[in-house]
């Protein structure tokens, strides 16, 4: 089969559409009024990456041309142009579902004010708020006295301002606003049951005058402006820089990147507008973007919820582990049963305990972990690693430089462990390691046995509150010794490891997925039952896809859970009338990657930290994992199969569109993430979870 001929959606449009559908919980009436203003925060903080590494990608590679097209599958233009289109389309109903939210939120009486509503008792407040606070991080730039446009950081909001004196004489200025530093919501003074909020934006635009006043201008006008940079890394092959120093230059480099986009406030006047375009040289063409009066709408995330409990999701509360809550070991625990963990259902805290315990035990030989992204300075699972080497375990840390805009952070966070005496080591050139594993050594009646953890998220105790994952722990040494061969690879990468129960990325990942599938199409074609069900955050890789077409048309039944892009397209008739495409987003961020095969009735169970993408596959470290327990398979069959019931917030793909798959009148209302709260609630204490 020609992989150019079959059907496939493009990454990028794709990717879009995912988007579309956190913006589709910002409109739904159904989720808290609260969280509808985070989702427009959530699908705003996503569009900026967009543009700063899809679009940016792009516009890179048009200087390929032809060549581009043939990477791509699809010239870049044409990608850049059907990008531009889809997001303006969006765009009005984001701004369509804030004006709905704004009004909505006045019902609840929760008022958010602009400087123009304010009352004289509320204007004496944020004159004051202004002067105590904002004023001093305020620093205009003249436009009309200086030769050069200033350089506009990429995270920040700026506000363009056009000043006419009393002799009608226009000057211009941009001031930044300090939304990285301050607080970007200020909450004013109840009076009587209503409630008032008022953007940091707006108690500038009320005292401009004031910020001024030594000008005596006439008149003062803000409007809002934003830039997205170009933010991926350029590394020189220079042989004398190591990695660290390799990726800090270019961390540094990035924030000197070429724009991708531009946005404005539509009311800006048009000779403002070609004015800084001018002057900034930004080029004029699809890249320049007409909005709102409010940009950075990330910061919305953190909306302050003034009103009722019920405006928003009530916080999480994990569950305990019946086997590990109240236990004098952890180890003693894992040596007689493998101990599975499902986030943010249950606590994360175990594994934070499961470290800080090797670290005082005198038996722990050693530790070694891999790790993308951590809950910053204040990480526990950073203490407890440099607690384990200050108790004088030897201590080995896989630290990855190059995850995407954490790169800054993990080169701290290697010098700081370096510094406590721990060993680090990086990635190689071209793979980046995803993979996320603990091994423990520790002595146990005169043996040494290892303690594996595989899962599939960070180990970050902020994004295991709000990320569903799972992770295995375990002494099983069929996967304990392969873990240690994939740490070991790391000391002598010269030998190539192999493997017979882990699926691991380079190695015999794409071999090891490709004979799965084989295997059910064997089954289909003797007119046995076969099946796929794969739980996954991307599909893209197209040699993947054709063979998950090929499996489909022999009559193997395929569910895919992809949450994010899939550029696979289900139901086509003679390609994939046996392949469903679902993906759910609600209150969690689904991030959990599971694996699941009928192989002839003797089912398969693998979780990974590895996505169906060409990456992840081929340019990456990732571990997938066995599970060979059967209560954990029995938990993993659950959680696939309350996939397949949610008729609330699951979108069926149908063809390359995603439409959401709410019925009107069900017999009972599913959700996903609900139905797991509840199976976690009820058998907390009667089933290894």
């Amino acid at each position: 089969m020609s992989l150019d001929k079959m059907p496939f959606v493009n990454r990028d449009v794709s990717w879009l559409d995912f988007n579309q559908r956190v913006l589709q919980e910002a409109e739904d009436e159904n989720v808290p009024l609260i969280e509808r203003i985070r989702f427009l925060g959530i699908y705003s903080n996503n569009l900026d990456e967009f543009y700063r590494v899809r679009v940016a990608t792009l516009n890179r590679m048009i200087v390929y041309g032809n060549q581009a097209a043939k990477i791509l599958g699809e010239n870049p233009k044409t990608t850049l142009k059907q990008i531009n289109k889809i997001a303006l389309k969006f765009q009005v109903r984001f701004e369509k579902a804030y004006e709905t939210i704004t009004k909505q939120l006045e019902n609840e009486n929760i008022f958010i004010l602009n400087e123009n509503n304010l009352l004289p008792k509320q204007q004496n407040f944020v004159l004051n708020y202004f002067n105590r606070i904002i004023r001093p991080t305020l620093g205009p730039i003249m436009l009309n006295n200086i030769k050069r446009f200033p350089s506009l950081e990429d995270n920040a909001i700026y506000f363009a301002l056009r000043m006419e004196k009393s002799n009608k004489e226009i000057e211009y200025a941009i001031v930044e606003i300090p939304s990285i530093i301050l607080p970007r919501f200020i909450v004013l003074p109840k009076i009587g049951n209503k409630k008032y909020i008022i953007l940091l934006d707006d108690v500038i635009r009320f005292n401009l005058s004031s910020l001024f006043k030594s000008f005596h201008y006439k008149k003062i006008e803000a409007f809002t402006i934003k830039i997205t940079k170009d933010a991926e890394l350029d590394l020189d092959n220079d042989v004398l820089q190591n990695d660290v120093e390799k990726i800090a230059a270019s961390v540094k480099k990035r924030k000197k990147g070429k724009t991708v986009r531009f946005i404005f406030d539509k009311e800006m006047p048009k000779e403002m507008l070609s004015f800084i375009l001018e002057t900034s040289k930004t080029s004029k063409d699809g890249r320049i973007v007409a909005a709102g009066r409010y940009h950075n709408f990330k910061d919305f995330i953190d909306f302050p919820n003034i009103g009722l409990k019920r405006l928003e999701y009530k916080k999480a509360n994990p569950l305990i582990h019946p086997l590990l809550e109240n236990r004098n070991s952890i180890f003693s625990v894992v040596d007689e049963n493998d101990i599975f963990l499902s986030y943010p259902y249950q606590k994360f805290n175990y594994i934070i305990d499961l470290l800080r315990e090797a670290a005082i035990d005198p038996n722990v030989k050693s530790i070694k972990i891999s790790l993308y992204r951590v809950a910053g300075e204040n990480s526990k699972i950073i203490h407890s690693l440099i607690n384990a080497a200050k108790n004088g375990k030897k201590v080995m840390v896989i630290v990855e430089l190059r995850a995407r805009f954490d790169e800054e952070n993990n080169i701290n966070l290697a010098n700081k462990l370096k510094e406590e005496g721990i060993q680090v080591l990086f990635g190689f050139e071209g793979i980046k390691v995803h993979a996320k594993m603990i091994l423990i050594e520790r002595n146990n009646n005169k043996k040494v046995v290892r303690y594996a953890q595989i899962g599939t998220g960070n180990f970050n105790e902020r994004t295991a509150t709000k990320y569903t994952d799972v992770a295995l722990i375990t002494t099983n040494k069929k996967i304990t010794n392969e873990v240690n061969s994939v740490f070991n690879f790391f000391n002598v990468n010269f030998k190539r490891p192999n493997f017979n129960h882990l699926i691991v990325s380079p190695f015999n990942v794409r071999e090891k997925i490709t004979l799965l599938i084989d295997n059910e199409i064997k089954f289909a074609k003797n007119k046995k039952r076969a099946f796929i069900n794969i739980k996954i955050n991307s599909l893209t890789d197209r040699e993947i896809i054709s063979k998950l077409y090929e499996a489909s048309k022999y009559g193997v039944q395929i569910n895919l859970f992809v949450r994010g892009i899939c550029s696979l397209i289900p139901q086509k008739k003679g390609w994939s009338e046996n392949i469903t495409v679902i993906s759910i987003v609600d209150k969690y961020l689904e991030h959990s990657r599971i694996m699941n095969f009928c192989n002839g009735g003797k089912e398969l169970f693998y979780i990974t930290s590895a996505d169906w993408m060409t990456r992840n596959l081929d340019n990456r470290i990732e571990v997938g994992c066995p599970i060979y327990d059967k209560k954990i398979q029995e938990l993993l069959r659950i959680n696939l199969e309350f996939h397949l019931k949610d008729n609330q917030k699951a979108r069926h793909t149908n063809s390359s569109i995603s439409t959401a798959n709410c019925d009107e009148n069900p017999l009972k209302r599913y959700k996903l993430q609900q139905e797991m709260e509840k199976f976690f609630t009820k058998n907390s204490k009667f089933v290894q979870m």
